[in-house]
């Protein structure tokens, strides 16, 4: 219950970010957002890793869990900028399908489940209608594809003996440096140039979208699976047309009041399925001779 919550916490956090993120783009790059976040979330985490002594074993694989984390927030960020939101969200829920394939081994029910609620974020963000199909979709599918492999991978390779921070900040400090030599010689003069409400948003995005949410998802995976933190990470969307309502004053349409609905419903019947199929016993050996 407290990593369903946790998670639920970093979808509304992550819904809450799209206005932040998309006007720090528009005043800085890319590049220069990226990198000032993972800066700041690598300057946030590195003290706690005061005492601690990676394992070997932790160096890979939170070398692999930062490449692969991102990967996902480049194709993310780039793609959304070159799509639609509609495109966008629509493409970016299908991890709510490919994880549960990536992952293996559950019952055709939890995927009805999916389709249920990836159905839901349809309904909800086609208010506007799909448009044509462009490189900023191909884009937002591939952020689909590897944010489903990070998050299996992260299940299936932090072994109990790892611990959570330490993978963490290794992730947040490959994507600073990632993003610190993408970003270049523009890093220094965009930094300074960011206003008081500016550097907010970075320390938003750094602090709450970043350093509480993979966290949070690391700490959750280890402790369920993939398939239900993207099911309970799929609800982004919903809280993302929440919140503008609430501070927008956009109107609620039937159409997303039922997309809502149903994304809440496959997200309620997925755990369900998840939780009972994660608790069933192994069945007992049968003794031979």
């Amino acid at each position: 219950m407290t990593g369903d919550l946790l998670l639920v916490a970093v979808a509304v956090i992550w819904g809450s970010s799209y206005l932040a993120a998309k006007t720090l783009v528009a005043a800085g790059g890319v590049l220069v957002v990226l990198a000032l976040r993972y800066l700041v979330s690598a300057a946030a985490m590195l003290p706690l890793m005061i005492g601690r002594r990676p394992a070997r074993g932790e160096v890979w694989v939170g070398l692999l869990l930062g490449g692969t984390q991102a990967s996902v927030l480049a194709l993310e960020t780039y793609g959304v900028s070159r799509t639609s939101a509609t495109n966008a969200g629509v493409l970016i829920s299908l991890t709510i399908l490919l994880t549960p394939l990536l992952q293996g081994g559950l019952p055709p029910r939890f995927f009805l489940a999916a389709t249920v609620a990836t159905g839901g974020v349809v309904l909800l963000v086609a208010g506007p209608g799909l448009r044509t199909p462009s490189a900023g979709d191909a884009l937002m599918l591939g952020a689909a594809v590897v944010r489903a492999a990070h998050v299996t991978l992260s299940g299936r390779l932090s072994r109990p003996a790892y611990d959570t921070v330490t993978l963490t900040t290794l992730q947040t400090v490959v994507g600073a440096v990632v993003f610190a030599v993408a970003a270049g010689p523009a890093l220094l003069p965009a930094a300074t140039g960011l206003g008081a409400d500016a550097w907010l948003g970075v320390l938003y995005l750094a602090l709450g979208c970043s350093v509480f949410a993979f966290v949070a998802q690391l700490w959750a995976v280890r402790r369920s699976s993939a398939a239900r933190v993207s099911l309970l990470l799929g609800t982004e969307p919903v809280w993302a047309v929440l919140i503008g309502l609430s501070l927008g004053g956009e109107r609620l349409t039937v159409l997303a009041a039922a997309g809502i609905a149903l994304v809440l419903a496959g997200v309620f019947w997925g755990q369900r399925i998840e939780r009972a199929h994660r608790t069933v016993p192994a069945p007992a050996a049968v003794p031979v001779g």
